[in-house]
């Protein structure tokens, strides 16, 4: 089966390390014969806020609209982001929040504190850029943001397995280690079975 893959760039700034690394990544996925596509978050016209939580309905906007149609095509996905303040973007959270809805993502069963996953035989990657160093990441802050959204998003809606790149320190990173880290990207996205 041919692997539909969905790149997601999630930093706002399209000229940013991030959007860098999305473009080799499809580059890759490309050249592996791979039916990609890369998104720009900052590009789709939504409103970032669930201004009711899932109480009442919200107007869905065309490119959410595509996007859930997008996602129920594809069988693999990959979000790129910065780590900001330990987690990720507002522009990532409210993405989700707007996309992965009940009765899309998920259902909850009725008189039951259970749920069905809606999105199973999904795969996913993310690859998350950080100033932090990575074991300092992981040892002392425990890795929330990548925890979040690989188990409290991905994976409560039974996309699994979702694997995890970490490129750091960007802030003290040289242009050859950079360079390596976009070709890295690419042999990832040429990779991706």
């Amino acid at each position: 089966m041919k692997k539909r893959i969905l790149i997601f760039n999630a930093n706002p700034g399209k000229e940013s390390f991030c959007a860098e690394l999305s473009r080799k990544y499809y580059e890759g996925a490309k050249q592996s014969g791979a039916d990609a596509e890369l998104i720009n978050l900052i590009d789709l016209k939504f409103d970032l806020i669930l201004r009711n939580g899932y109480k009442k309905d919200q107007k869905v906007e065309n490119d959410i609209k595509n996007i859930r149609e997008k996602i129920k095509n594809s069988n693999h996905l990959v979000f790129v982001f910065p780590n900001w303040w330990g987690t990720y973007p507002a522009l990532l959270k409210g993405f989700v929040d707007r996309v992965f809805v009940p009765e899309f993502a998920f259902r909850y069963r009725k008189n039951s504190l259970m749920w069905d996953k809606l999105l199973k035989e999904k795969t996913a990657r993310l690859i998350v850029t950080m100033d932090t160093p990575r074991w300092y990441y992981s040892l002392f802050y425990k890795s929330p943001g990548i925890n979040s959204f690989k188990k409290s998003v991905l994976k409560f809606c039974g996309i699994s397995p979702v694997k995890t790149t970490i490129f750091s320190s960007i802030k003290k990173s040289t242009d050859k280690q950079r360079s390596y880290w976009l070709k890295y990207a690419k042999r990832l996205g040429f990779g991706e079975k």
